[in-house]
């Protein structure tokens, strides 16, 4: 593997891990001051939506589309600041007046997120809420944009880095919020753009003393604009399913007393492997496989997808078993305090085993989709989207009567298997940069076998631990710290990894 890659997988997963890190304290606070509430309720609901929303415009969408046509630019000299900046300045345009609209609109986007907040308390909150919460969306879009100009140069570190100010931000605000009497909805929800300006300013900062400028300016509907468009278009309607998904699973738990926060926390636990490899994965990957495609190092791009599968399977998979296994204690042991209680452990854990099932399948995802994105093709992955939207909807609302909230859980990860399915049957056609090599073909079968080995070593080690209860911080590092252990133990058994591997990639990474 180039050391470029594997420093750009360990950097983004270093910073997005601390990222994770801090949210989970953020998460703390939150459920131990507001619980499953009313009020908690109605912030996850507002955040959603911004959260939402950027997705189409930030780092999903409008990135797979810009990144490979700017890194292009990069690799023919063809003035690429100038492309950047067209795409700052339309980017901005669109979303500044997206942003307007939709803050008029936050009754009907409200409901269309939480239809069973109608009629009660939490409705007129989340408007409320949401109308401070939305212009984030500028923000954050702009962030993103810039943070995949850095990333095409090989500059990770304060892209990854930005999202850990958004949750110091949360975690000060809700400090001073307890210590002076405030509201701590209000308080969480003008805390979210102050984040995004945050995050704004840093990789502004970064680009500029690199040399990249970005400066608000009338847009411009130049050729390279109007192919950005064309690309970005079809992603955004993909982007666009993939949040139906998870309008979805809000609408199904808004019907459920306190189950907007059971599935909002376990999210929250499932997306720290999720988003350190995932996002590492997902980030390095796409600007790497569009230069090796462009010169035509099929290869090259093998490799490169063939590690980022390797990487993504060996920390993914161990980490999914282990959440369905832990999932209780883990639940008790970081949010079982103050306004959440047993109840609320119960109820999340239950989310989090489904979620975890769902794991592999969401990292699969970020590594199988740029293949498609490298190659310019965002009308496929869209057309795939389609289909696991419908799966999803068909899941949650159809069992949400037999299963309850549960039922948006499910959805989500039967949704996300299908998806993978589909992606990698339409990788058949790619050629050689789309197959896995001979090593990963040897390796994803012992890493499946020690995670499984693994899995039931933590249940023996539950069990004799008894470790299920309140603020059990002990018991909690010994099942996590001794499950890592038995795995790496596993894998060397098993062949999933070897020392010679180990040695050559921290070698690379230097």
């Amino acid at each position: 593997m180039r050391g470029g890659l594997v420093r750009g997988f360990v950097s983004v997963g270093l910073w997005t891990f601390l990222s994770r890190l801090s949210g989970f304290v953020r998460d703390i606070l939150m459920a131990a001051w507001l619980g499953t509430g009313p009020v908690a309720e109605a912030f996850l609901v507002a955040l959603s939506l911004p959260n939402m929303f950027r997705r189409f415009f930030a780092e999903g969408a409008f990135n797979t589309a810009f990144v490979p046509l700017f890194s292009k630019k990069l690799e023919g000299g063809d003035d690429p600041q100038r492309f950047a900046q067209d795409a700052f300045s339309g980017l901005a345009f669109v979303v500044a007046v997206f942003s307007a609209v939709a803050m008029i609109a936050m009754p009907g986007l409200v409901w269309l997120m939480a239809a069973g907040f109608a009629g009660d308390e939490r409705f007129a909150l989340a408007v409320e809420y949401g109308r401070i919460t939305f212009p984030y969306i500028l923000l954050i879009s702009l962030a993103s944009m810039v943070s995949g100009v850095l990333n095409a140069n090989g500059r990770f570190t304060a892209a990854a880095a930005a999202p850990v100010l958004l949750n110091l931000l949360f975690i000060v605000g809700m400090l001073l919020g307890r210590a002076f009497g405030w509201d701590l909805g209000l308080t969480l929800a003008w805390a979210t753009p102050l984040t995004g300006i945050a995050q704004l300013a840093l990789v502004w900062w970064d680009a500029s003393r690199t040399g990249w400028r970005f400066v608000p300016r009338r847009p411009r509907l130049t050729p390279d604009m109007k192919r950005l468009l064309t690309i970005a278009l079809p992603a955004i309607f993909a982007g666009g399913v993939v949040q139906v998904n998870l309008l979805v699973g809000r609408q199904v738990g808004s019907f459920f007393e306190g189950a907007i926060g059971w599935l909002s926390y376990s999210d929250r636990l499932y997306q720290l492997p999720l988003g350190v490899v995932g996002a590492a994965v997902a980030v390095v990957l796409l600007p790497e496989l569009s230069r090796r495609l462009r010169a035509g190092d099929e290869t090259g791009g093998q490799s490169a997808y063939s590690r980022a599968t390797e990487f993504g399977m060996f920390l993914t998979l161990p980490a999914a078993f282990a959440i369905a296994v832990i999932a209780v204690p883990m639940v008790a042991t970081l949010f079982e305090r103050g306004a959440f209680d047993a109840h609320d452990t119960q109820q999340t854990a239950r989310a989090l085993i489904v979620y975890a099932l769902g794991l592999p399948a969401f990292v699969l995802q970020k590594i199988l989709q740029p293949l498609y994105f490298a190659r310019e093709d965002t009308r496929t992955p869209f057309r795939f989207a389609l289909v696991s939207m419908v799966v999803n909807a068909a899941v949650a609302f159809g069992l949400m009567q037999s299963l309850g909230f549960i039922a948006a859980a499910l959805g989500t990860t039967v949704a996300a298997w299908v998806m993978v399915g589909q992606l990698w049957w339409g990788t058949r056609r790619m050629g050689l940069a789309a197959r896995a090599d001979r090593r990963l073909i040897r390796t994803v079968p012992r890493i499946l076998l020690s995670s499984a080995l693994m899995a039931a070593a933590l249940w023996v080690l539950r069990g004799w631990l008894a470790a299920d209860g309140e603020r059990d911080v002990p018991g909690l590092a010994v099942l996590v710290f001794g499950g890592a252990a038995v795995y790496f133990a596993l894998s060397f058994a098993t062949g999933a990894i070897s020392l010679g591997d180990l040695k050559r990639n921290m070698r690379r990474s230097r």
